[in-house]
């Protein structure tokens, strides 16, 4: 559901998908498939490298030998990833049980890691190791044979797998460890997205540099604003922009149109051209807005666009 404040025409900057390739090689997410052996720091530094430019950063590590979806951000794009760090994620993998066990048994058991379990990182862990809450939104037997189970498994960022397996084998009380692991999904980035290989950025560079075809390297480039698709948004007036870019939060009458959110959302605040221009926490909900004349809407966490000037007479 969309709240409409006011209609109006955005004029200021472009449409995302009307970015030329050159900006995008400065300010753009890779849906990569991550490969099994190096870290997701070695990934994107590897996505770094071929294509040349400053700064690359990850959304979430994944261990080196799981494979899968690893949102990588580039150029000025890597504020981005923060946001995605704390997104839901999504896995099937195989879990090896060290006895056989009836079906029966692992779906009834199965029920009590569903929802907020407690789990303690593993001892090579990138946390401190201490006892902590985290949430499975849903567990799926894919397929069982003997002591290999297929899952599917979508749960709230920072649970480990490898971890869950293990601590499923001792309720079991069979015992079990994860024996392969891919990640189907990080925040609004899925298998279907766009989702390609280091292979894939090489050969879609080399086309573009040497045989001056860029569409497969578009293709591997996507907008930032694709990052932010899992977020409520707010569209603002071309005239709120620049106090926006220029750290102001974004107040009441600046609001063109807006999701239903609730107070205390993530909100993405575009332009009306569809162009990212901050992340900000929501300090009313949408019904709140859409029935007041003033005050401030949104607080502004992060500005992703540069500093812009409108002239409100123009």
């Amino acid at each position: 559901m969309i709240f409409i404040k006011k209609d109006a025409i955005g004029e200021v900057g472009k449409k995302p998908e009307e970015r030329t390739t050159i900006e995008l090689l400065k300010y753009a997410l890779i849906n990569l498939d991550k490969p099994k052996g190096p870290t997701s720091h070695q990934a994107s530094d590897y996505v770094k490298k071929i294509l040349h430019v400053d700064k690359a950063g990850h959304s979430g590590t994944l261990d080196p030998q799981v494979t899968g979806v690893q949102p990588v951000a580039i150029g000025k794009a890597t504020r981005i990833t923060q946001f995605l760090l704390t997104a839901p994620k999504e896995y099937v993998g195989v879990m090896h049980l060290h006895q056989e066990v009836e079906e029966k048994l692992l779906h009834n058991t199965i029920q009590q890691f569903i929802g907020k379990i407690q789990q303690l990182p593993p001892v090579k862990s990138a946390v401190k190791r201490q006892l902590r809450t985290r949430e499975i939104y849903e567990f799926e037997i894919l397929e069982m044979k003997e002591k290999e189970v297929l899952f599917r498994v979508k749960c709230q960022a920072g649970t480990y797998i490898r971890k869950y397996c293990h601590d499923l084998g001792q309720a079991l009380g069979v015992g079990a460890h994860m024996a392969e692991l891919r990640r189907t999904q990080a925040g609004p980035f899925t298998e279907k997205d766009n989702l390609v290989t280091l292979n894939d950025l090489q050969d879609a560079l080399y086309f573009h540099k040497e045989e001056g075809n860029d569409k497969f390297l578009r293709y591997c480039l996507q907008p930032i604003e694709n990052a932010v698709k899992h977020l409520s948004k707010c569209w603002i007036f071309d005239t709120t922009i620049s106090s926006v870019t220029h750290g102001r939060d974004v107040a009441v009458p600046g609001i063109s149109a807006l999701d239903n959110f609730r107070k205390g959302e993530l909100v993405a605040v575009l332009t009306l051209k569809g162009e990212l221009v901050a992340i900000g926490e929501a300090l009313m909900s949408a019904v709140e807005i859409n029935t007041q004349e003033k005050g401030l809407a949104i607080k502004v966490e992060k500005v992703f666009m540069e500093a812009v000037t409108v002239n409100p007479l123009q």
